[in-house]
């Protein structure tokens, strides 16, 4: 078991295990109860697509306005910029300003936010604050009002859920695997001594908040969020493109928190932060990618949580810095 001197909580199923649809032999019981644990009841994944079909409905333009630039490009930014703020700044005053949870399920036992000439400003949160909105909003924005030019031209493909609905269903569920593949390489390209010093922006949270998820520096953002250019490849609608960014915008956030999840009346009603990614901020060289495919099983950079894990990490790092 990991140490718990460590640590404020850890999750009470350690080992961390991946997508069971990578273990041998298959399991289809198991399979099939986490991917459907991924998405119901109650998920961020689900919340998303929701998210992601009132903004095509109700903040969005038509493919029509799209062909050429103009006041919906504003309207894109300012409805992320106030999805942005709802989601991290609610998410932060429940569980770090007013503490509604305690530090009852939060990983980390050092406080949120701090102080210190580390952040810009002085301030971990005004430094995430203003990276996260002056950055990665815009940044996110400007991809998203790209591929819908793109998708509005015919430079980017395009399907509607009329002439293909099983794979207009399927691609909400594609998106996690996807990110899967493109976040554990963009991931792996930020680490190298080449880019490191600007991912060190978002390393300075070495103890993470809701706003800490987006707090990168522009060029990291221009990588992270370059994940829509898939669409110029994939056929897709416009609302899938939405869902797309959404997901690693608001998914960044609900993954910061802190906290494994929101707890009422005894019981977690929805899953937030990942122990797993949580190593990552404490470890750096661990845990680049997640769990749905084992990109870090694969390549040797798995942390699982436990102590022998730990040790294998220790042995590897060592071992490097010999050569």
């Amino acid at each position: 078991m990991s140490d718990r001197k460590e640590w404020n909580h850890v999750p009470d199923s350690l080992p961390i295990e991946i997508a069971p649809v990578w273990r041998w032999p298959l399991n289809l019981a198991a399979i099939f109860r986490w991917y459907v644990g991924s998405w119901l009841p109650v998920s961020i994944n689900l919340v998303i697509v929701g998210l992601a079909f009132a903004a095509y409905a109700l903040a969005s333009p038509t493919l029509a306005q799209a062909k050429e630039p103009g006041l919906w490009i504003g309207v894109i930014w300012l409805r992320n910029f106030g999805l942005t703020v709802v989601v991290a700044q609610g998410l932060h005053l429940v569980f770090h300003r007013h503490q509604l949870q305690g530090t009852d399920k939060k990983f980390d036992p050092r406080p949120y936010p701090r102080k210190g000439r580390a952040f810009s400003f002085d301030s971990q949160l005004a430094d995430n604050v203003f990276w996260s909105l002056a950055s990665g909003v815009t940044i996110w924005s400007a991809y998203e009002a790209l591929v819908w030019w793109a998708m509005a031209n015919g430079y980017a493909p395009t399907l509607t859920w009329s002439g293909h609905p099983v794979w207009f269903v399927g691609l909400f569920l594609l998106i996690p695997i996807w990110e899967s593949f493109y976040f554990y390489w963009i991931h792996r390209l930020l680490h190298t001594k080449l880019l490191y010093r600007i991912h060190a922006l978002h390393h300075r949270n070495i103890d993470v908040g809701p706003w800490s998820g987006l707090a990168m520096h522009p060029v990291e953002h221009i990588f992270y969020f370059g994940t829509a250019l898939v669409h110029f490849v994939v056929p897709s609608s416009p609302v899938h493109l939405i869902c797309h960014l959404m997901f690693y915008g608001l998914y960044a956030i609900t993954t910061h928190t802190g906290f494994e999840g929101l707890w009422l009346a005894g019981r977690k009603r929805v899953d937030l932060g990942t122990f797993h990614h949580q190593l990552h901020h404490r470890y750096f060289e661990v845990n680049y990618g997640t769990l749905e495919v084992p990109w870090d099983k694969w390549f040797d950079t798995f942390h699982d949580g436990t102590e022998s894990a730990k040790a294998r990490m220790k042995a590897r790092l060592a071992a490097r810095r010999r050569l």
